[in-house]
């Protein structure tokens, strides 16, 4: 069976990748094995001048791969190009840092000697969504590999060109032939490749129905797992808040890759004092974000990665409005070819509606009206989800304050909007997750971090 990749600018058809047969897969895992069993005694200097190379060629083909993703997914390529640079920042974050974060640590015991140390522990899976098609994957396998690891990619059917270029970036850099392998397979073949005895862990990020799945197959191997699932993160405005600079701030995050992102603001939580004057400056920002061709410099917006995920954010909006949302902007899907969806503004939205329990994977926001702080505080905790959370206040102490302890939420930021970062740690928890990426904490996760004591 054949992989289609289909422009959704246009629905043109783009590349078929014929799928590998349970065989390839199987001679794929056990090269990739091979590969890590020697590549787990290379030492860090010589680990970080590959991957610093990775850096180098992800640098040097800017442009190819930004237009790469933009025909497979619709991502503007203007984000393309800053994304294929954030996958060569992390590349060179844990080219400079990965020795110091698992260098063996002493602990004071009656040994004579004790000490922790971290290990590579193999082969791992990874099973990354297309909306960041570059990104997701390279926050994973730079830590991954830099730890002495081997990775396996299961990317989406739709980018399987990303999941070719990214295995060339290592081959380019002059990294072992096998030690990263892309798999040409759809969700169904994903099982077996866990069961596979020398995969050790799977990491996923994408729905939350995705990663029960995957982590109910890995636990039934006793394999580890980390997950990154949905979210539907809340933007908490104060009565204090700079309202303007607030506003444009959450327009760019809801718009963010056409608001498909996990972290994109979704839901905003304003009182009702100031509703009104919100939803004006809003609603005026969200309607100069201009839709189009994703290949032109001007394009804010472009079409959603696939016309039946445009078609399930259409009926979550429908149902919203059927049940007393009121439409400020949007809501229409355009005439036209492609899957286009206008950046679209709900208000009055209340529990129980889509836009409120549910995440909107699309450039859809939804403004919920509260009578105070507290219930502020209380309709963002509101949600099954808990990747990523925001507040705008200009009393920064309460804002630092609220960000640490009232928000329930795997990142949470003051005056800005959530943004991932190699320096911090990435995660989520409640249905959006478990487990960390990026930073310490992220190269930490697939590893034996083994005790070592000598009498």
């Amino acid at each position: 069976m054949a992989l289609q990749s289909i422009n959704p600018a246009t629905g043109t058809p783009l590349e078929s990748y014929e799928e590998m047969s349970a065989a390839e897969v199987g001679a794929a895992v056990d090269a990739c094995h091979e590969a890590h069993l020697s590549w787990r005694d290379v030492d860090f200097s010589e680990r970080s001048a590959l991957m610093k190379g990775a850096a180098r060629v992800l640098r040097e083909r800017v442009e190819p791969y930004a237009k790469l993703m933009t025909e497979e997914m619709g991502k503007p390529i203007r984000e393309g190009r800053a994304e294929t640079e954030k996958c060569a920042w992390v590349c060179d974050y844990y080219a400079d840092n990965a020795e110091a974060f698992l260098r063996s640590e002493p602990v004071e015991t009656d040994a004579t000697k004790s000490f922790v140390a971290y290990e590579p522990i193999g082969v791992v899976l990874a099973v990354m969504p297309w909306n960041f098609p570059l990104w997701q994957v390279f926050r994973f396998a730079a830590p991954a590999l830099m730890a002495g690891n081997g990775g396996l990619l299961k990317h989406a059917s739709n980018v399987m060109g990303c999941a070719l270029a990214i295995e060339d970036v290592f081959r380019a850099a002059g990294f072992p032939q096998h030690l990263f392998r892309s798999l040409l397979i759809g969700g169904r073949d994903v099982a077996s490749v866990i069961e596979n005895p020398k995969v050790v862990a799977v990491t996923l990020t994408g729905s939350t129905p995705a990663g029960k799945a995957v982590a109910s197959k890995a636990g039934e191997m006793l394999k580890k797992t980390v997950l990154e699932l949905g979210g539907s993160d809340p933007y908490v405005v104060l009565a204090d808040a700079d309202l303007e600079a607030a506003v444009e701030l959450c327009v760019t995050s809801r718009l963010i890759n056409g608001g498909q992102s996990c972290i994109a603001a979704k839901r905003f939580i304003v009182l009702r004092d100031q509703q009104e004057r919100f939803e004006t400056l809003f609603t005026e920002k969200m309607r100069e974000r201009k839709m189009g061709d994703p290949m032109r410099e001007d394009t804010a917006v472009g079409p959603q990665a696939r016309e039946d995920l445009r078609d399930e954010l259409h009926e979550q909006v429908r149902k919203s409005i059927e049940q007393g949302a009121r439409v400020l902007l949007g809501a229409e899907v355009p005439d036209g070819p492609g899957a286009f969806y206008p950046p679209t503004v709900l208000t009055d939205v209340t529990k129980g509606m889509p836009a409120y329990d549910e995440e909107l994977f699309g450039p859809v926001a939804a403004i919920i009206p509260v009578d105070s702080e507290d219930e502020a505080i209380d309709v963002a905790n509101d949600s099954v989800f808990g990747l990523g959370a925001a507040v705008f206040t200009r009393d920064v102490v309460k804002g630092e304050r609220i960000a640490t302890k009232r928000l329930h939420a795997g990142a949470c930021f003051v005056n800005t909007f959530v943004k991932s970062d190699p320096r911090l740690p990435f995660g989520g928890v409640k249905e959006s997750g478990y487990g960390r990426e990026l930073s310490s904490f992220g190269i930490r996760e697939f590893v034996n971090i083994k005790a070592v004591y000598v009498k």
